[in-house]
């Protein structure tokens, strides 16, 4: 059977750490998108959306992403999921602004949310994915 490898105290001090700062980082900015679904569009130089209630609900969603970093930063030993589904996200969505920088004619200055958003959890996400995958089973005679 395949066991997670071991973290030591401080690595386990500093996962969880990430994984509060995460957590709270993301609902901060679930909150302040839903509230002011606007603001980001304003600062921007982007158009106001016709269609709010989309931004909300994506907001919502980055919002409920808190509450699961911040239970990955409780439980690390049940974290695995929640950061390999979140840095996959954070992944994503760059390749996202980047098509619609490339196609879609959006302002390369939108980009200055995704160090935030994104690039800032590259390292340490995948840093805890690598440390903390399965470690190889051997055979057995």
């Amino acid at each position: 059977m395949k066991r997670p490898r071991a973290l030591d105290a401080r690595q386990m001090r500093f996962y969880r750490r990430v994984f509060a700062a995460a957590g709270a980082y993301n609902l901060a900015f679930g909150a302040w998108a839903s509230l002011y679904p606007n603001a980001y569009f304003d600062l921007t130089g982007l158009p106001r959306l016709n269609v709010v209630p989309i931004w909300q609900c994506l907001a919502m969603v980055v919002g409920i992403y808190g509450f699961l970093y911040l239970h990955a930063a409780r439980r690390l030993d049940a974290a695995w999921p929640i950061i390999a589904v979140g840095l996959l996200g954070k992944v994503l969505g760059p390749l996202g602004w980047a098509k619609s920088v490339l196609f879609d004619d959006w302002p390369v200055l939108t980009g200055w949310m995704l160090v935030f958003n994104d690039f800032a959890w590259w390292v340490p996400f995948g840093a805890f994915l690598w440390k903390t995958r399965p470690a190889r089973s051997t055979p057995t005679a």
